[in-house]
């Protein structure tokens, strides 16, 4: 029986993340999952949120945007469309791509436009949740 689990995070840019981990905790559509090794297999969406990896006894944090999980006994696979390590969020350029956002949505725009700008500050607003949790 494996003791970690490879989780492997991939978005359209780049594979972000593949490590063994003890554990991961991530946010899914209809509410948090904590996965272990020899996990039921299982596929699932995941919500914009943060994922907790944990790895050789510490934490750590993850911001990810809307997407698919798989899960195996040994395997967690996200394709998602925004990873970044919570150490790795700038704030400030977040909250400005926030208010940026913010300000593009009191205009008139087209449907598509508004999907747009609606995703990107979903991904503003989870950098931003996610960094301020994990402010020491």
């Amino acid at each position: 029986m494996s003791k970690t689990l490879r989780l492997e995070i991939v978005t359209p840019e780049a594979k972000t993340y593949s490590e063994d981990v003890d554990m991961v905790t991530l946010p899914g559509v209809q509410g948090e999952m904590g996965i272990y090794p020899m996990h039921v297999p299982l596929m699932t969406q995941v919500a914009a949120g943060e994922i907790a990896v944990r790895k050789d006894g510490k934490n750590h944090f993850l911001a990810i945007g809307e997407g698919f999980v798989e899960i195996t006994g040994d395997h967690v696979s996200i394709m998602t469309d925004m990873a970044i390590k919570a150490d790795d969020i700038d704030e400030a350029k977040a909250e400005e791509a926030r208010q940026r956002a913010v300000d593009r949505l009191q205009q008139k725009l087209t449907d598509e436009e508004v999907a747009s700008v609606n995703a990107a500050l979903l991904h503003s607003l989870t950098q931003l949740n996610v960094k301020r949790r994990r402010r020491v």
